[in-house]
């Protein structure tokens, strides 16, 4: 009788290495390697051509360009309506998103997918809409070119979806055994979502929060139509940079688009450190 012997080294599930554990790291190495080479050459590569070019007029231009009349009034316009669209489908986005998940009605999965619509929509042809329906000629008797009204709906919009895609999987996955307890209790359906639901929901809420403001805060299309570019009251930084390379000042240009990228990282990253330590809360109590 001969006698098979398994290396320890080769024995599954007994403190040894896989069999193949060599090609597997070779395997995570590669794929680490190809993610961050593609991260390089389609997110970081640009980031730094455009601080390069922000950079090229020296600290001086770069200063005059993003505090300058113009450039400040469009920073306000920009993060005002943003701050307001975003608190906005933050309401909405969950009520959708609650509605979608919970309710059942005829025309449910219709609407969940035109949620999807702003995504694939071509951003002009939202500013075209948006202009026909509110426009001079608006069938609804609503007037809302050339106003900061007509640029909030059309950032809501568009980022609407960031907000109802974030929160309805994890709608999705609350036990809902833990609201029947509490309601079993007497607590009302208003406590209910506050005590059970909704410290479930924040981290996702705040993502989609995140994807919102820095979508809107860098939109150009759906507003272009609709809002028409007015100076300190419906132009958005966005189109104040397309005005400053019409003029070929594409180092100004890139000052303000460094400016947005940097207020855009901030909030998603102040966002996403207030979400985990809102899910490590919740990890505790739990």
């Amino acid at each position: 009788m001969t006698a098979i012997v398994v290396s320890e080294a080769t024995r599954p599930g007994e403190g040894g290495p896989p069999v193949h554990a060599g090609f597997r790291r070779e395997g995570v190495s590669l794929r680490v390697g190809a993610a961050v080479v593609w991260l390089s050459l389609i997110v970081l590569a640009p980031l730094a051509a455009i601080a390069w070019q922000a950079a090229g007029g020296g600290w001086q231009a770069f200063r005059l360009a993003v505090t300058s009349h113009a450039a400040l009034e469009s920073f306000r316009v920009t993060l005002t309506i943003a701050a307001g669209v975003t608190v906005v489908n933050l309401v909405f986005g969950l009520l959708i998103a609650w509605v979608l998940v919970r309710d059942d009605f005829v025309g449910k999965r219709f609407i969940d997918v035109i949620i999807d619509l702003p995504f694939a929509l071509p951003t002009i042809v939202a500013s075209l809409v948006m202009l026909a329906l509110y426009g001079p000629a608006s069938p609804v008797h609503v007037h809302l070119q050339h106003t900061a009204a007509g640029v909030g709906l059309a950032l809501a919009f568009v980022t609407l979806p960031f907000v109802v895609r974030a929160v309805q999987p994890v709608l999705l996955e609350i036990d809902r055994e833990v609201e029947e307890a509490a309601a079993s209790l007497g607590a009302s359906g208003a406590t209910i979502f506050r005590t059970v639901v909704l410290p479930s929901l924040t981290p996702a809420l705040l993502t989609g929060a995140g994807l919102a403001f820095s979508r809107a805060i860098g939109e150009f299309g759906s507003v272009v139509l609709i809002g028409g570019a007015v100076p300190g009251k419906t132009e958005v930084s966005s189109q104040w940079i397309r005005t400053l390379i019409e003029n070929d000042d594409r180092t100004g240009a890139a000052a303000i688009s460094l400016v947005l990228l940097g207020i855009s990282f901030l909030v998603l990253l102040a966002l996403r450190v207030l979400g985990a330590r809102v899910t490590k809360r919740q990890e505790r109590s739990a």
